[in-house]
């Protein structure tokens, strides 16, 4: 019995041991991890509109196209934003903001000599706010902007002057009249 209970007792210990390296092995890589995440925040809050590196994450590249578009380059915020478009962690936000760029532009474009110049900027919006709600059907501000921009160029009605086709295997009354002489005696 008391053989028995000494390997009991080192197997406990064994497996405690590995229980606190494998431990030790997580809380690494999450140290690391986070050093890197504090990093690429770092330099997401000091990126402004100088490039950063190739290998910066989405969220880095999306905070210098803000900038961009703060400091008023606001074509380049656009490539910046269209570039990360089909990124999932900021595409949706990339998609946003980009239209709501491009309302801005159409409103500056609008007050200035050619007013039509707007409406493909607005089209455009109009569009890709379109395509922010159907991604996400309950962002907000997507759909009060769509409505904004709706506002400023309403989209054409369709035209129902011409008269289409008539239904398929629809009744016609000159055939199925009963009792009416179609002109004969």
């Amino acid at each position: 019995m008391g053989l028995r209970g000494g390997f009991a007792t080192r197997r406990r210990t064994r497996l405690a041991i590995a229980g606190l390296v494998v431990l030790a092995l997580a809380a690494l890589v999450d140290g690391w991890l986070l050093q890197r995440a504090a990093r690429w925040n770092a330099l997401a809050a000091a990126v402004g509109t100088t490039s950063p590196p190739a290998d910066a994450p989405p969220a880095v590249w999306f905070a210098h196209a803000r900038a961009l578009d703060a400091a008023g380059d606001h074509d380049g915020a656009l490539q910046q934003y269209r570039r990360l478009q089909a990124d999932a962690q900021v595409g949706l936000a990339a998609r946003y903001n980009g239209a709501n760029v491009l309302i801005r532009q159409a409103l500056v474009v609008r007050a200035g000599e050619r007013p039509a110049l707007a409406i493909p900027l607005i089209e455009l919006a109009k569009e890709t706010y379109r395509d922010v709600l159907r991604a996400e059907p309950q962002h907000w501000e997507a759909r009060y902007n769509l409505e904004r921009a709706q506002r400023l160029l309403p989209d054409p009605q369709p035209a129902d002057d011409e008269a289409g086709p008539p239904p398929r295997n629809a009744e016609r009354a000159a055939t199925t009249a009963r009792g009416v002489a179609q002109g004969m005696p």
